[in-house]
């Protein structure tokens, strides 16, 4: 009885000792993801800027087929999704905007443009608008039709028109898809109209007079 009332006995205080041994730690955590409103629901996506996040290689950024898949696959495809980005054309930020592009919708300080993502995800949106309300006959007439074997979906003609312009779409339809635009690094309308395809943009409205300021 002796012997087994030592054994609980010591059980106890090495389970105690080990017990002290552990002490409750707190771990820091880095502000490295991104929270961002655009279409009236908040989400999270990390952004590639700073030097601590994770590095994951992923080889596709997002696989929702809403606005936010839609916008974070573009600038995936455009500058793997960093906002000071400046190519060697010297288009600017997470989409790539050129000077032309950023005085159609209003913005003036191209400095201003490339530190400030929320200015970057502002700017995107309202030149989706934009294009959609000039490009509003050909998503009619030509959705969901097949043109030089490719589909023909809303995301994908606005998908094009950030990579050569509205005018070059109309262009491309004009000439029955054998009219094929390609920017000064060979990347052609008729892959961006094929890539980026079949995204619900029902969300983005179409007009005429889009600017940041909206």
């Amino acid at each position: 009885m002796i012997k087994k009332w030592y054994f609980y006995a010591s059980l106890i205080v090495i389970i105690t000792f080990l017990s002290l041994g552990f002490k409750p730690f707190s771990v820091e955590t880095k502000p490295w993801f991104l929270t961002e409103k655009t279409d009236g629901s908040e989400y999270i996506f990390p952004s590639l800027e700073k030097d601590d996040y994770p590095k994951v290689n992923l080889n596709v950024p997002y696989t929702g087929n809403h606005l936010i898949g839609f916008k974070e696959a573009v600038a995936f495809k455009e500058s793997q999704g960093k906002y000071r980005m400046v190519n060697s054309l010297g288009y600017m930020g997470k989409y790539q905007f050129g000077s032309k592009a950023l005085r159609a919708i209003g913005v003036r300080n191209e400095k201003d443009f490339l530190t400030d993502p929320a200015l970057q995800e502002k700017a995107f949106v309202a030149l989706l608008s934009k294009n959609k309300w000039i490009l509003r006959n050909e998503i009619e007439k030509y959705e969901g039709k097949v043109i030089n074997g490719v589909e023909i979906t809303e995301s994908g003609i606005l998908a094009a028109a950030h990579l050569g312009g509205a005018g070059s779409v109309k262009n491309f339809f004009k000439h029955g898809g054998n009219r094929h635009f390609r920017d000064a690094f060979g990347t052609s309308l008729k892959s961006y109209m094929r890539d980026f395809a079949g995204y619900d943009l029902s969300f983005i409205e179409a007009d005429s007079n889009a600017t940041i300021n909206d």
